[in-house]
């Protein structure tokens, strides 16, 4: 039954939600009903399913249920809710968040405010102060794109997060600042943070599991985080050094370049590799996105060093450039140093214009023709150019637990071809070759198909499979 006291008062917080809720569908000797008769976790679990404002609809259905949502400890507020509130404007919203959080009773757990209808407003500095002073453990901040949001120092104070997830906004923590103890999770997306600020934040969060940076501007930092098992990279990036992160198990890079970042690695002479990978034993799953083996390839890698990656199961390289014999050495090493791969997935770089790909495919045809008559010049080019292979792969290489292979954008040079028979000659085990080339090079994918008919396979089970449009 409705308690009318209860719908006043509603209705005096939330006007707009008791216009259009009408009346309960429950009799008046209803009261007891079952929903009512349910245990607190279950009528949580069921509050927490619904948008915030059909949460706080159920304040109407009877006395039992005047005041359940006040005392949920996940809060949503999202486009959804923005959406429901009829003709929008962000007095309207900042309103409903306020009164919802003024009338909750208890502990908030969990707080997520997602709508790209909101920029800065000074009352989400109230907000997070109200959070820091009932146990918050999960804060996600997804702000709208324009003015750029800078985190109220309260925030710091908040010493049972175990989730931070900040989109759009500034972030300087205070000097005073000690640490996350409990974080787990950190999640920047374009945020404005000093380098040093946010090495220091990393490194005294000492519990952090999972840490994704995403679209920073040439950041140089070093990364130290002794349990840290998941990692997301994804910007300009300097230079990043994996100094203490024994532990990681999942790494996905994406290094965009720009020329001041360009001119910066020309001048670098230290090994990237063993910067980056060179702590990381652990490692099941890598994904290099662009510019990543361009990275790994950049100083002189040291003799004297090895890693095998015992864990490693799954790389996916993209954008490798298979006319840069170091970005070609950087995906032998981790493949060669990987003895349980399983899944290895490779996209070629295709750089310069169309002119000259076919520049470049009149020239490998002409080297071709070259290569069946006695003409001595041409073929001390493509031998000179092929002895890479057999200085560099070692002859004891086997795969023996590579079972797919996928390579796209082939650009039809020699060397992704010495490279895909390089994989069949040593995987015993292998199930499935996928090659597709690039749109660029159609004229050319007959003759590529020709050749790798002809490669030897250790694998008698081993399927060629040769996608093209």
């Amino acid at each position: 039954m409705c308690s009318s006291s209860g719908k006043r008062e509603l209705f005096f917080f939330f006007p707009s939600l008791v216009a259009d809720c009408g009346s309960p569908a429950l009799n008046s000797n209803m009261e007891d009903d079952r929903l009512s008769d349910l245990p607190p976790n279950i009528v949580e679990s069921i509050l927490t399913r619904l948008p915030i404002r059909e949460a706080v609809k159920t304040s109407i259905l009877s006395r039992s249920w005047r005041y359940k949502w006040a005392s949920l400890t996940k809060l949503v507020f999202d486009d959804n809710c923005v959406d429901s509130l009829g003709d929008f404007t962000k007095d309207i919203f900042v309103n409903f968040v306020t009164r919802c959080l003024f009338l909750h009773q208890g502990p908030i757990h969990m707080f997520k405010l997602s709508t790209s209808y909101l920029q800065y407003v000074p009352d989400i500095d109230q907000w997070i102060l109200f959070l820091s002073r009932n146990d918050i453990k999960e804060l996600v901040l997804e702000l709208g794109e324009g003015e750029w949001f800078r985190v109220p120092s309260c925030l710091f104070n908040c010493s049972k997060l175990t989730r931070l997830e900040l989109v759009n906004c500034e972030l300087d923590p205070p000097p005073t600042f000690k640490g996350f103890p409990n974080l787990r999770i950190l999640t920047l997306h374009q945020v404005l943070v000093a380098a040093d600020a946010i090495e220091s934040l990393i490194s005294s969060c000492p519990v952090l599991e999972n840490l994704s940076l995403s679209y920073f501007d040439s950041l140089a930092m070093t990364i130290s985080a002794p349990n840290l098992k998941y990692l997301n990279l994804e910007g300009e990036f300097k230079d990043i050094c994996l100094e203490n992160t024994p532990a990681l198990v999942a790494l996905s890079v994406a290094m965009y370049m720009t020329d001041d970042i360009a001119e910066h690695f020309e001048q670098s002479s230290s090994c990237k590799f063993v910067k980056f990978l060179g702590g990381t034993p652990l490692l099941e799953h890598l994904i290099g996105q662009i510019y990543f083996t361009k990275y790994l390839s950049i100083g002189d890698y040291p003799a004297t060093f090895s890693i095998t990656y015992d864990r490693l199961k799954v790389i996916e390289l993209y954008q490798v450039s298979f006319e840069d014999m170091k970005e070609i050495l950087v995906v032998l090493r981790l493949i060669t140093s990987s003895p349980n791969l399983r899944e290895l997935t490779i996209s070629v770089s295709f750089d310069g214009t169309l002119y000259n790909v076919i520049e470049r495919s009149l020239f490998y045809d002409f080297l071709s023709l070259l290569q069946g008559s006695s003409n001595t010049v041409a073929s001390a080019v493509v031998t000179t150019d092929l002895d890479f292979w057999e200085e560099e792969c070692p002859s004891d290489c086997t795969f023996g637990q590579l079972k797919s292979v996928k390579m796209t954008d082939l650009s039809c040079v020699p060397h992704e071809l010495e490279f895909i028979k390089f994989i069949l000659r040593n995987s015993p085990i292998l199930e499935t070759m996928r090659v597709s080339p690039s749109s660029y090079v159609k004229d050319k994918t007959v003759n590529m198909l020709m050749q790798l008919v002809r490669f030897r396979r250790a694998s008698a089970q081993a399927e060629l499979i040769f996608e093209h449009e």
